[in-house]
Protein backbone atom coordinates (compact mmCIF):
# COMPACT_ATOMS: atom_id res chain seq x y z
CA UNK A 1 0.00 0.00 0.00
CA UNK A 2 1.48 3.40 -1.01
CA UNK A 3 2.19 6.19 1.42
CA UNK A 4 -1.18 7.99 1.64
CA UNK A 5 -1.37 11.60 0.42
CA UNK A 6 -4.19 14.13 0.38
CA UNK A 7 -5.01 15.90 -2.89
CA UNK A 8 -6.89 19.19 -2.64
CA UNK A 9 -8.68 18.82 -5.99
CA UNK A 10 -9.66 15.95 -8.25
CA UNK A 11 -9.78 17.74 -11.59
CA UNK A 12 -11.69 16.86 -14.72
CA UNK A 13 -13.67 13.99 -13.23
CA UNK A 14 -16.68 12.40 -14.90
CA UNK A 15 -19.42 12.19 -12.29
CA UNK A 16 -22.00 9.38 -12.21
CA UNK A 17 -24.54 11.68 -13.89
CA UNK A 18 -22.16 12.14 -16.83
CA UNK A 19 -21.09 15.73 -16.13
CA UNK A 20 -17.46 16.84 -15.85
CA UNK A 21 -16.40 18.43 -12.58
CA UNK A 22 -13.57 19.47 -10.33
CA UNK A 23 -14.05 18.00 -6.86
CA UNK A 24 -12.39 19.93 -4.02
CA UNK A 25 -11.33 18.15 -0.83
CA UNK A 26 -10.22 19.30 2.62
CA UNK A 27 -10.01 17.65 6.03
CA UNK A 28 -11.31 14.37 4.66
CA UNK A 29 -14.54 15.70 3.16
CA UNK A 30 -15.79 17.02 -0.18
CA UNK A 31 -15.92 20.80 0.16
CA UNK A 32 -17.02 21.78 -3.33
CA UNK A 33 -18.11 20.22 -6.62
CA UNK A 34 -17.85 22.69 -9.48
CA UNK A 35 -17.89 22.56 -13.25
CA UNK A 36 -14.54 21.44 -14.60
CA UNK A 37 -12.31 24.41 -15.30
CA UNK A 38 -11.69 25.16 -18.96
CA UNK A 39 -8.05 26.09 -19.64
CA UNK A 40 -7.60 29.53 -21.17
CA UNK A 41 -6.09 29.59 -24.66
CA UNK A 42 -3.01 31.90 -24.51
CA UNK A 43 -3.08 32.34 -28.31
CA UNK A 44 -6.72 33.53 -28.55
CA UNK A 45 -6.57 36.62 -30.90
CA UNK A 46 -10.00 37.85 -29.72
CA UNK A 47 -8.78 38.44 -26.18
CA UNK A 48 -8.42 42.27 -25.90
CA UNK A 49 -6.15 42.01 -22.90
CA UNK A 50 -3.51 40.20 -24.91
CA UNK A 51 -2.11 36.71 -24.35
CA UNK A 52 -3.68 35.12 -21.30
CA UNK A 53 -1.90 32.97 -18.79
CA UNK A 54 -3.54 29.57 -18.27
CA UNK A 55 -4.74 28.99 -14.74
CA UNK A 56 -2.36 26.82 -12.81
CA UNK A 57 -3.93 24.04 -10.75
CA UNK A 58 -2.77 23.57 -7.16
CA UNK A 59 0.41 21.56 -6.83
CA UNK A 60 -1.51 18.82 -5.02
CA UNK A 61 -4.31 18.59 -7.61
CA UNK A 62 -4.85 15.31 -9.46
CA UNK A 63 -6.08 15.40 -13.06
CA UNK A 64 -8.42 12.46 -13.68
CA UNK A 65 -8.52 13.12 -17.45
CA UNK A 66 -12.23 12.36 -17.62
CA UNK A 67 -12.18 9.10 -15.69
CA UNK A 68 -15.29 8.12 -13.73
CA UNK A 69 -15.43 9.20 -10.09
CA UNK A 70 -17.74 7.20 -7.81
CA UNK A 71 -18.33 6.95 -4.08
CA UNK A 72 -16.27 4.11 -2.62
CA UNK A 73 -17.83 0.67 -2.88
CA UNK A 74 -19.51 -0.92 0.13
CA UNK A 75 -19.34 -4.68 0.64
CA UNK A 76 -22.47 -5.52 2.58
CA UNK A 77 -21.63 -9.12 3.42
CA UNK A 78 -18.23 -10.77 3.78
CA UNK A 79 -16.47 -13.26 6.06
CA UNK A 80 -13.01 -11.87 6.78
CA UNK A 81 -12.31 -14.54 9.39
CA UNK A 82 -12.90 -17.42 6.95
CA UNK A 83 -10.71 -16.48 3.96
CA UNK A 84 -7.68 -18.55 2.99
CA UNK A 85 -6.06 -15.64 1.15
CA UNK A 86 -2.48 -15.19 2.29
CA UNK A 87 -2.07 -18.91 2.93
CA UNK A 88 -1.21 -21.77 0.54
CA UNK A 89 -3.95 -22.82 -1.88
CA UNK A 90 -6.49 -25.15 -0.30
CA UNK A 91 -8.34 -27.58 -2.61
CA UNK A 92 -12.10 -27.34 -2.24
CA UNK A 93 -13.76 -30.25 -0.42
CA UNK A 94 -17.29 -30.98 -1.71
CA UNK A 95 -19.81 -31.97 0.97
CA UNK A 96 -23.41 -33.15 1.06
CA UNK A 97 -25.21 -30.65 3.30
CA UNK A 98 -24.88 -27.56 5.48
CA UNK A 99 -24.02 -29.34 8.73
CA UNK A 100 -21.34 -31.44 7.03
CA UNK A 101 -19.95 -28.29 5.41
CA UNK A 102 -19.69 -26.52 8.76
CA UNK A 103 -17.90 -29.49 10.33
CA UNK A 104 -15.51 -29.77 7.36
CA UNK A 105 -14.75 -26.06 7.50
CA UNK A 106 -13.99 -26.24 11.21
CA UNK A 107 -11.46 -29.02 10.66
CA UNK A 108 -9.87 -27.37 7.62
CA UNK A 109 -9.43 -24.04 9.36
CA UNK A 110 -7.53 -25.76 12.17
CA UNK A 111 -4.95 -26.89 9.60
CA UNK A 112 -4.35 -23.49 7.99
CA UNK A 113 -0.83 -22.40 8.99
CA UNK A 114 -1.50 -18.65 8.68
CA UNK A 115 -3.29 -16.83 11.56
CA UNK A 116 -6.76 -15.36 11.09
CA UNK A 117 -5.47 -11.80 11.50
CA UNK A 118 -2.92 -12.16 8.71
CA UNK A 119 -5.38 -13.72 6.27
CA UNK A 120 -8.07 -11.15 7.07
CA UNK A 121 -5.59 -8.31 6.56
CA UNK A 122 -4.61 -9.75 3.17
CA UNK A 123 -8.25 -9.66 2.10
CA UNK A 124 -8.88 -6.23 3.62
CA UNK A 125 -5.96 -4.71 1.71
CA UNK A 126 -7.19 -6.30 -1.52
CA UNK A 127 -10.71 -4.95 -0.97
CA UNK A 128 -9.36 -1.45 -0.37
CA UNK A 129 -7.12 -1.52 -3.44
CA UNK A 130 -10.17 -2.43 -5.56
CA UNK A 131 -12.15 0.55 -4.29
CA UNK A 132 -14.08 -0.75 -1.29
CA UNK A 133 -14.24 1.76 1.55
CA UNK A 134 -16.50 -0.11 3.96
CA UNK A 135 -17.35 -3.75 4.62
CA UNK A 136 -19.76 -5.62 6.87
CA UNK A 137 -18.07 -8.82 7.97
CA UNK A 138 -19.78 -11.68 9.73
CA UNK A 139 -17.52 -13.44 12.24
CA UNK A 140 -18.13 -16.95 13.56
CA UNK A 141 -19.29 -17.19 17.17
CA UNK A 142 -19.74 -20.79 18.26
CA UNK A 143 -18.69 -23.21 21.03
CA UNK A 144 -15.60 -24.23 19.06
CA UNK A 145 -14.02 -20.83 18.37
CA UNK A 146 -15.75 -18.90 21.15
CA UNK A 147 -14.84 -15.23 20.79
CA UNK A 148 -11.40 -15.83 19.27
CA UNK A 149 -12.50 -14.85 15.77
CA UNK A 150 -14.15 -11.70 17.06
CA UNK A 151 -11.01 -10.66 18.95
CA UNK A 152 -8.95 -11.25 15.80
CA UNK A 153 -11.24 -9.11 13.66
CA UNK A 154 -11.42 -6.37 16.28
CA UNK A 155 -7.64 -6.12 15.95
CA UNK A 156 -7.92 -6.13 12.15
CA UNK A 157 -10.58 -3.43 12.27
CA UNK A 158 -8.25 -1.18 14.26
CA UNK A 159 -5.32 -1.91 11.95
CA UNK A 160 -7.43 -1.04 8.89
CA UNK A 161 -9.10 2.09 10.22
CA UNK A 162 -7.11 4.44 7.93
CA UNK A 163 -8.10 2.67 4.71
CA UNK A 164 -11.18 0.48 5.34
CA UNK A 165 -14.17 0.74 7.65
CA UNK A 166 -15.23 -2.62 9.10
CA UNK A 167 -18.58 -3.43 10.72
CA UNK A 168 -18.87 -6.75 12.55
CA UNK A 169 -21.78 -9.19 12.87
CA UNK A 170 -21.68 -11.86 15.59
CA UNK A 171 -22.61 -14.85 13.44
CA UNK A 172 -23.80 -18.15 15.03
CA UNK A 173 -22.37 -20.46 12.32
CA UNK A 174 -23.27 -23.57 14.34
CA UNK A 175 -26.79 -22.44 15.20
CA UNK A 176 -28.33 -20.79 18.23
CA UNK A 177 -30.89 -23.06 19.86
CA UNK A 178 -29.11 -26.31 18.99
CA UNK A 179 -25.67 -25.09 20.10
CA UNK A 180 -25.42 -24.90 23.90
CA UNK A 181 -23.90 -21.69 25.19
CA UNK A 182 -24.12 -19.75 21.94
CA UNK A 183 -26.72 -17.28 23.21
CA UNK A 184 -24.33 -16.27 26.00
CA UNK A 185 -21.44 -16.01 23.55
CA UNK A 186 -23.50 -13.76 21.26
CA UNK A 187 -24.36 -11.60 24.24
CA UNK A 188 -20.65 -11.31 25.09
CA UNK A 189 -19.74 -10.56 21.47
CA UNK A 190 -22.13 -7.61 21.39
CA UNK A 191 -20.65 -6.32 24.65
CA UNK A 192 -17.11 -6.62 23.30
CA UNK A 193 -17.49 -4.76 20.02
CA UNK A 194 -19.73 -6.48 17.47
CA UNK A 195 -22.31 -4.02 16.12
CA UNK A 196 -24.86 -6.58 14.93
CA UNK A 197 -26.18 -10.00 15.78
CA UNK A 198 -26.67 -12.67 13.13
CA UNK A 199 -28.74 -15.79 12.70
CA UNK A 200 -28.76 -18.93 10.57
CA UNK A 201 -31.76 -20.72 9.04
CA UNK A 202 -34.08 -20.70 12.08
CA UNK A 203 -36.20 -23.49 10.56
CA UNK A 204 -33.74 -25.47 8.49
CA UNK A 205 -30.80 -25.47 10.87
CA UNK A 206 -32.14 -24.92 14.38
CA UNK A 207 -35.57 -26.39 13.71
CA UNK A 208 -37.05 -23.72 15.97
CA UNK A 209 -38.00 -20.46 14.28
CA UNK A 210 -39.48 -18.83 17.38
CA UNK A 211 -36.65 -20.04 19.61
CA UNK A 212 -33.85 -18.65 17.43
CA UNK A 213 -35.60 -15.37 16.64
CA UNK A 214 -36.45 -14.85 20.32
CA UNK A 215 -32.71 -14.94 21.08
CA UNK A 216 -31.65 -12.82 18.10
CA UNK A 217 -34.27 -10.09 18.49
CA UNK A 218 -34.01 -10.18 22.28
CA UNK A 219 -30.25 -9.53 22.20
CA UNK A 220 -30.67 -6.85 19.54
CA UNK A 221 -33.19 -5.04 21.71
CA UNK A 222 -31.04 -5.39 24.84
CA UNK A 223 -27.88 -4.04 23.19
CA UNK A 224 -29.38 -1.61 20.69
CA UNK A 225 -27.77 -3.71 17.96
CA UNK A 226 -28.69 -4.32 14.33
CA UNK A 227 -29.58 -7.74 12.91
CA UNK A 228 -28.35 -9.59 9.81
CA UNK A 229 -29.66 -13.16 9.40
CA UNK A 230 -28.39 -15.78 6.95
CA UNK A 231 -31.45 -17.41 5.37
CA UNK A 232 -30.85 -20.27 2.94
CA UNK A 233 -34.17 -22.03 3.60
CA UNK A 234 -36.09 -22.26 0.35
CA UNK A 235 -39.63 -22.05 -0.94
CA UNK A 236 -42.51 -21.10 1.30
CA UNK A 237 -40.53 -22.24 4.36
CA UNK A 238 -38.16 -19.38 3.63
CA UNK A 239 -40.77 -16.78 2.72
CA UNK A 240 -42.72 -17.59 5.87
CA UNK A 241 -39.63 -16.84 7.95
CA UNK A 242 -39.09 -13.59 6.04
CA UNK A 243 -42.58 -12.45 6.98
CA UNK A 244 -41.97 -13.40 10.61
CA UNK A 245 -38.70 -11.42 10.62
CA UNK A 246 -40.58 -8.46 9.17
CA UNK A 247 -43.29 -8.77 11.83
CA UNK A 248 -40.75 -8.76 14.66
CA UNK A 249 -38.82 -5.88 13.09
CA UNK A 250 -41.95 -3.75 12.92
CA UNK A 251 -42.99 -4.67 16.45
CA UNK A 252 -39.65 -3.54 17.90
CA UNK A 253 -39.30 -0.46 15.69
CA UNK A 254 -36.08 -1.76 14.14
CA UNK A 255 -36.81 -0.54 10.62
CA UNK A 256 -33.63 0.13 8.65
CA UNK A 257 -31.55 -1.95 11.08
CA UNK A 258 -32.47 -5.47 9.99
CA UNK A 259 -31.23 -7.35 6.95
CA UNK A 260 -31.65 -10.87 5.62
CA UNK A 261 -28.75 -12.26 3.64
CA UNK A 262 -29.30 -14.55 0.64
CA UNK A 263 -33.08 -15.08 0.92
CA UNK A 264 -32.93 -17.67 -1.85
CA UNK A 265 -36.62 -18.44 -1.27
CA UNK A 266 -37.64 -15.23 -3.02
CA UNK A 267 -36.26 -16.66 -6.25
CA UNK A 268 -38.05 -19.99 -5.81
CA UNK A 269 -41.69 -18.95 -5.41
CA UNK A 270 -44.28 -17.45 -7.75
CA UNK A 271 -44.84 -13.72 -8.11
CA UNK A 272 -47.87 -13.71 -5.83
CA UNK A 273 -45.79 -15.15 -2.99
CA UNK A 274 -42.98 -12.67 -3.73
CA UNK A 275 -45.44 -9.79 -3.52
CA UNK A 276 -47.07 -11.20 -0.38
CA UNK A 277 -43.63 -11.34 1.29
CA UNK A 278 -42.20 -8.11 -0.10
CA UNK A 279 -45.07 -6.01 1.26
CA UNK A 280 -44.26 -6.59 4.97
CA UNK A 281 -40.50 -6.48 4.29
CA UNK A 282 -40.83 -3.05 2.68
CA UNK A 283 -43.22 -1.77 5.34
CA UNK A 284 -40.95 -2.92 8.18
CA UNK A 285 -37.73 -1.69 6.55
CA UNK A 286 -36.03 -5.09 6.22
CA UNK A 287 -33.29 -5.17 3.56
CA UNK A 288 -32.23 -8.14 1.43
CA UNK A 289 -28.60 -8.94 0.55
CA UNK A 290 -27.58 -10.92 -2.51
CA UNK A 291 -24.19 -11.84 -3.96
CA UNK A 292 -25.62 -13.02 -7.29
CA UNK A 293 -25.33 -16.76 -6.60
CA UNK A 294 -25.23 -19.36 -9.36
CA UNK A 295 -28.46 -20.90 -8.09
CA UNK A 296 -31.66 -19.07 -7.30
CA UNK A 297 -31.40 -15.46 -6.21
CA UNK A 298 -33.96 -12.87 -5.19
CA UNK A 299 -35.60 -11.03 -8.12
CA UNK A 300 -33.83 -7.77 -7.46
CA UNK A 301 -35.73 -5.56 -9.90
CA UNK A 302 -39.09 -6.89 -8.73
CA UNK A 303 -38.13 -6.31 -5.10
CA UNK A 304 -37.02 -2.78 -5.93
CA UNK A 305 -40.36 -2.08 -7.59
CA UNK A 306 -42.15 -3.45 -4.51
CA UNK A 307 -40.21 -1.09 -2.23
CA UNK A 308 -37.67 -3.50 -0.72
CA UNK A 309 -34.10 -2.26 -0.36
CA UNK A 310 -31.63 -4.72 -1.92
CA UNK A 311 -27.88 -4.51 -1.43
CA UNK A 312 -24.81 -6.50 -2.46
CA UNK A 313 -22.00 -8.37 -0.77
CA UNK A 314 -19.14 -10.67 -1.69
CA UNK A 315 -20.07 -13.41 0.78
CA UNK A 316 -17.31 -16.04 0.96
CA UNK A 317 -13.98 -15.25 -0.67
CA UNK A 318 -11.52 -18.10 -1.29
CA UNK A 319 -12.43 -20.20 1.72
CA UNK A 320 -13.87 -23.58 2.70
CA UNK A 321 -17.28 -22.70 1.25
CA UNK A 322 -16.04 -22.09 -2.27
CA UNK A 323 -12.73 -21.43 -4.02
CA UNK A 324 -13.97 -18.32 -5.86
CA UNK A 325 -14.03 -14.65 -4.98
CA UNK A 326 -11.87 -11.59 -5.62
CA UNK A 327 -13.18 -8.98 -3.17
CA UNK A 328 -14.06 -6.72 -6.14
CA UNK A 329 -17.47 -5.13 -5.55
CA UNK A 330 -17.65 -3.67 -9.05
CA UNK A 331 -17.22 -7.19 -10.39
CA UNK A 332 -19.90 -8.32 -7.91
CA UNK A 333 -22.31 -5.77 -9.40
CA UNK A 334 -21.53 -7.26 -12.80
CA UNK A 335 -22.28 -10.77 -11.54
CA UNK A 336 -25.59 -9.70 -10.00
CA UNK A 337 -26.48 -7.91 -13.23
CA UNK A 338 -25.81 -11.03 -15.27
CA UNK A 339 -27.71 -13.31 -12.89
CA UNK A 340 -30.62 -10.89 -12.57
CA UNK A 341 -30.93 -10.06 -16.29
CA UNK A 342 -30.10 -6.39 -15.73
CA UNK A 343 -29.45 -5.12 -19.26
CA UNK A 344 -30.48 -1.48 -19.79
CA UNK A 345 -28.35 1.46 -18.71
CA UNK A 346 -30.85 2.17 -15.92
CA UNK A 347 -30.58 -1.47 -14.80
CA UNK A 348 -26.79 -1.25 -14.76
CA UNK A 349 -26.93 1.91 -12.67
CA UNK A 350 -29.19 0.06 -10.25
CA UNK A 351 -26.67 -2.81 -10.12
CA UNK A 352 -23.99 -0.28 -9.15
CA UNK A 353 -26.24 1.17 -6.45
CA UNK A 354 -26.39 -2.23 -4.74
CA UNK A 355 -22.68 -1.87 -3.92
CA UNK A 356 -22.75 1.88 -3.26
CA UNK A 357 -25.72 3.87 -1.96
CA UNK A 358 -28.00 0.96 -1.09
CA UNK A 359 -25.30 -0.92 0.83
CA UNK A 360 -24.19 2.29 2.56
CA UNK A 361 -27.76 2.91 3.73
CA UNK A 362 -28.06 -0.61 5.14
CA UNK A 363 -24.76 -0.24 7.00
CA UNK A 364 -25.98 3.10 8.38
CA UNK A 365 -22.99 5.01 7.03
CA UNK A 366 -23.24 8.73 7.65
CA UNK A 367 -21.82 11.31 5.28
CA UNK A 368 -21.56 8.78 2.46
CA UNK A 369 -21.78 9.76 -1.19
CA UNK A 370 -20.50 12.06 -3.89
CA UNK A 371 -21.83 15.37 -2.61
CA UNK A 372 -20.57 18.51 -0.91
CA UNK A 373 -20.11 17.83 2.79
CA UNK A 374 -19.81 14.07 2.32
CA UNK A 375 -16.84 12.11 3.56
CA UNK A 376 -14.26 11.75 0.78
CA UNK A 377 -14.38 7.96 0.41
CA UNK A 378 -14.03 7.74 -3.35
CA UNK A 379 -12.89 5.52 -6.20
CA UNK A 380 -11.75 6.50 -9.69
CA UNK A 381 -12.65 3.96 -12.37
CA UNK A 382 -11.17 3.78 -15.87
CA UNK A 383 -14.55 4.16 -17.58
CA UNK A 384 -16.69 6.91 -19.09
CA UNK A 385 -19.95 6.04 -17.33
CA UNK A 386 -21.48 3.90 -14.58
CA UNK A 387 -23.13 1.47 -17.04
CA UNK A 388 -19.79 0.96 -18.79
CA UNK A 389 -18.10 0.35 -15.45
CA UNK A 390 -20.63 -2.30 -14.41
CA UNK A 391 -20.62 -4.00 -17.81
CA UNK A 392 -16.86 -4.45 -17.87
CA UNK A 393 -15.57 -3.86 -14.27
CA UNK A 394 -12.52 -1.94 -15.60
CA UNK A 395 -9.37 -1.08 -13.60
CA UNK A 396 -9.46 1.20 -10.60
CA UNK A 397 -7.12 4.17 -10.99
CA UNK A 398 -7.28 5.81 -7.58
CA UNK A 399 -8.86 5.02 -4.21
CA UNK A 400 -9.39 7.58 -1.44
CA UNK A 401 -10.43 6.96 2.16
CA UNK A 402 -11.22 10.01 4.25
CA UNK A 403 -9.66 12.20 1.56
CA UNK A 404 -6.35 10.32 1.57
CA UNK A 405 -5.18 8.36 -1.47
CA UNK A 406 -4.70 4.79 -0.25
CA UNK A 407 -4.26 3.13 -3.65
CA UNK A 408 -2.86 4.66 -6.83
CA UNK A 409 -2.90 2.49 -9.94
CA UNK A 410 -2.64 5.25 -12.55
CA UNK A 411 -0.18 4.86 -15.40
CA UNK A 412 2.78 7.23 -14.99
CA UNK A 413 1.49 9.65 -17.66
CA UNK A 414 -1.85 10.25 -15.89
CA UNK A 415 -2.37 12.84 -13.17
Amino acid sequence: MPTPYEPSVLRNATLPDGTRADVCLADGVITEIRAAAEPTDPTDPTDPTGPAQPAQPPADAVDLAGALLMPAFVDGHAHLDKTFLGSPWQPHLPVADLRTQIAAERELRRRIPVPVEERAMTLARRMSALGTGHVRSHVDIDPDVGLDGLHALLAVREACRDFLGIQLVAFPQSGVVTAPGVADLLDAALREGAELIGGLDPAGFDGDVAGQLDVVFGLAERHGAGIDIHLHDGGTTGTGQLREIARRTAALGLGGRVAVSHAYALGQVDDAEVARTAEPLAAAGVAIMTNGPAGTMPPVLRLRDLGVRVFAGSDNIRDAWWPYGTGDMLERSTIIGLQGDLMTDDDLRYAASLATGNAAAVLGLTGYGLAEGARADLVVVDAASVPEAVAGHPPRLLVLHGGRVVADHRPPHRG
